[in-house]
């Protein structure tokens, strides 16, 4: 089977209004999600050629790269694309932290949850 052109994979995502495609980055040693982040169509072609993640800030309105001020890169092991096409999930060797907080994932905030019921063992229900 012949490799994909670059263009072909990144025309075949699901960009939303604004062009964006939201994008998990992780781990990929143990797998904790350390950010989410949006690309453009440009943010992930420069993600897929260099080995280090780009995004675009839409605050800014402009690409970024990550670590670039901080310090705190990630190199890229594997990008994978959802069942849908609109999300990346990104695997990466992170150096340094990943939250402008200082802190190793933006995800360090646990909120209170009602929910204490578990799925049945052995259930292969699927949701729809």
């Amino acid at each position: 089977m012949a490799k994909p052109v670059l263009q072909d994979i990144i025309s075949g995502l699901r960009f939303d209004a604004q062009q964006l495609v939201c994008a998990v980055i992780q781990d990929h040693a143990d797998g904790t999600v350390l950010m989410v982040a949006w690309m453009d169509a440009e943010a992930v072609r420069r993600t897929l050629t260099t080995g280090r993640t780009w995004f675009w800030s839409r605050s800014r309105r402009e690409h970024w790269r990550k670590g670039d001020t901080s310090g705190n890169i990630q190199l890229v092991r594997s990008v994978a694309v959802d069942c849908d096409g609109d999300a990346l999930l990104v695997r990466v060797e992170q150096v340094g932290v990943a939250c402008h907080t200082g802190a190793r994932s933006c995800f360090h905030t646990p909120l209170p949850t009602s929910g204490t019921q578990q799925a049945p063992a052995g259930s292969t229900e699927r949701r729809r």
